[in-house]
């Protein structure tokens, strides 16, 4: 089944024109199913880009999903047209009564920042509580997986010497995964933090089970059963250029920064980088939703009933 999203977001035509099933409201209502109801918290400065990234990837799932933008209320966004986040995200204030099936909380560039200076992190952490009850999945990114695994857990960030940044080997732990369906046993993720955390804190948590990791980069995916979330600190959804746009950014602005590891072809920026990971990242998402789907109650009323936050 296609992806459902507003007609006029601009992630529409770039879906279209990829071979992305979208659907508009009027054909979705007069199928007969109830569609996962998938939120997506953007935490990315440029909104739109992270729409494609993620609908790109929700969208290519054979269920019919319903993808609904959520954004922090009292943050202010710097790079997205305030016309856009008013047409067509909602901020979890608005959300909050919803229950959803799948939730995934993005990164964000604020790395470096200790937690509790981040300008939004009461609320965010109000929404992270909030998914114990209201969602029946959970996908943290990156620095949304980081400050998720520390407010459940507690497992600290490490400020890296210089930044994480390239295309990296990984090895899956778990082969019986449900999440790693599919996965060859050696693949590649982009990697661009300036922070980790370790697997040593990692493992001192009962229920926390790491999945994938790089011998280079450390670990990479982690997942906790029985409040089913799952911790991808890497960017498996990332485009094409995405690395290269972050590179010449640092580069225009002076900032100190080393050339992507193992992306562009001879270590050339002038050269046009070749997507690797793009099979694995379909795979890891598409495994992600056909779990909940698998899982999640009939009646979205029932989602977080039987858990224990």
């Amino acid at each position: 089944m296609p992806i459902k999203i507003p007609d006029t977001l601009p992630a529409f035509e770039t879906l279209v024109h990829e071979g992305v099933r979208v659907m508009t409201e009027t054909v979705a209502v007069r199928q007969d199913i109830r569609p996962l109801q998938i939120g997506l918290l953007n935490l990315m400065p440029n909104k739109i880009k992270t729409e494609v990234q993620i609908a790109r990837l929700v969208g290519a799932s054979p269920l019919q999903v319903e993808l609904s933008l959520v954004r922090i209320g009292g943050h202010k966004a710097k790079n997205t047209p305030e016309e856009h986040l008013l047409a067509f995200y909602q901020t979890w204030e608005e959300v909050r009564d919803r229950k959803f099936d799948g939730f995934i909380i993005t990164g964000a560039p604020i790395e470096t920042l200790p937690f509790e200076e981040v300008t939004y992190w009461d609320e965010l952490r109000q929404i992270l509580d909030w998914t114990t009850t209201n969602v029946h999945s959970t996908l943290n990114v990156c620095w949304g997986a980081m400050a998720a695994i520390y407010h459940f857990h507690g497992v600290p960030k490490y400020l890296l010497s210089e930044k994480a940044f390239g295309i990296y080997r990984h090895h899956i732990l778990n082969p019986s995964s449900v999440y790693l369906n599919g996965f060859s046993d050696d693949f590649q993720i982009p990697v661009s933090r300036w922070t980790e955390v370790r697997r040593a804190d990692i493992e001192k948590v009962p229920g926390l089970e790491i999945l994938m990791e790089s011998d280079e980069m450390g670990v990479c995916l982690v997942h906790e059963k029985t409040a089913n979330r799952l911790y991808m600190f890497n960017h498996v959804e990332y485009d094409s250029t995405s690395l290269a746009d972050e590179y010449n950014r640092d580069v225009a602005a002076g900032v100190a920064i080393k050339v992507p590891h193992n992306y562009f072809p001879d270590d050339d920026p002038a050269k046009k980088p070749l997507n690797r990971w793009r099979s694995h990242a379909h795979l890891f998402f598409g495994n992600w939703i056909n779990e909940i789907y698998q899982t999640t109650p009939y009646e979205l009323n029932a989602i977080g009933l039987d858990r224990s936050a």
